[in-house]
């Protein structure tokens, strides 16, 4: 039975995310994830308290996956040159596809006004630092967290491929000033 519950919860949160990155968390409906999800619409209510929870468990298994393979792929690397390589590769679009870029968006957005989706959130900034605490210096992980989220984002709007060379100059650069 409990794995049945989360079985269920588990198909719930992955058709809320789906939900969430083609529709838009404005747009998501009970129906909408319950259709998703092939679940009856009221099975919604038995395993969530609202879509506010919804949301909530699905940017959890979000961010906690992302940072994840985030981790993976400096904990794959052995020297700075190669975390300097491992950045840029993050940057330039190793790290997050348009999926991942739309539903981290929508988490940013949501969290803006809902309390746990924040503190998720900064979770989620705390362990992107921790990962890159591996083989820099806190400061310098503070600097290049924020090129790995800004630049894709840049990337994401203005729809042209990043300079790999270019940005793996200034990663270098960033770690340079450490």
């Amino acid at each position: 039975m409990a794995d049945e519950v989360s079985d269920r919860r588990s198909q719930i949160v992955n058709a809320a995310i789906d939900d969430i990155i083609e529709l838009g968390l404005h747009r998501v409906t009970h129906r909408s994830i319950a259709s998703r999800a092939s679940v009856p619409p009221g099975s919604l209510t038995y395993y969530f308290g609202g879509l506010h929870e919804i949301f909530e468990a699905a940017f959890e298994h979000m961010y906690l996956s992302m940072s994840r393979e985030y981790r993976v792929k400096l904990e794959q690397v052995a020297s700075t040159d190669a975390a300097i390589d491992a950045v840029a590769d993050l940057i330039t679009g190793d790290y997050m596809d348009e999926r991942q870029m739309r539903a981290l968006f929508e988490m940013y957005s949501f969290g803006s006004f809902n309390a746990t989706v924040r503190a998720y959130c900064h979770e989620w900034m705390t362990l992107s630092r921790e990962a890159l605490s591996l083989h820099f210096p806190e400061r310098t992980a503070q600097a290049l967290d924020a090129l790995i989220e800004g630049w894709p984002m840049h990337r994401y709007f203005e729809r042209r491929d990043l300079d790999r060379a270019y940005v793996r100059d200034v990663v270098q650069a960033v770690v340079r000033l450490s």
